[in-house]
């Protein structure tokens, strides 16, 4: 499991091509195989940040063991760097949420990671 969860306000251009490189770099930068990963692209115009629509996203990333700190810098600056590449965001137009909600609270093959 990762789970990344972006919202912007840029038209991707083939939005499934975009999700599959995507998920690719979620499983490097994350460390995990990209056989666990899930990637969810939504386009939504009515994004604002700073109180403009210009170009903007949100990103929230789902991971077990693997969120704290230290690593949360080296995540966000290949995670930004990408979106700025790909869809010309500035790392000034949006927010990644980093959130590990525990294996007990994780549900997957009809049962928990705790299990």
């Amino acid at each position: 499991m990762p789970y990344l969860n972006l919202i912007t306000n840029v038209k991707v251009a083939d939005g499934r091509a975009f999700a599959l490189e995507f998920s690719k770099l979620g499983a490097e930068v994350l460390s995990k195989p990209e056989e666990y990963i899930s990637v969810s692209i939504t386009y939504n115009d009515t994004l604002t940040f700073n109180g403009t629509f210009d170009p903007a996203f949100q990103l929230v990333i789902t991971s077990l063991g693997n969120i704290n700190g230290s690593k949360n810098v080296v995540y966000s600056k290949k995670l930004f760097s990408f979106l700025k590449e790909k869809l010309g965001i500035p790392d000034n137009r949006g927010y990644i949420v980093f959130q590990d909600p525990g294996v007990e609270n994780l549900g997957f093959r009809s049962t928990t990671f705790f299990a």
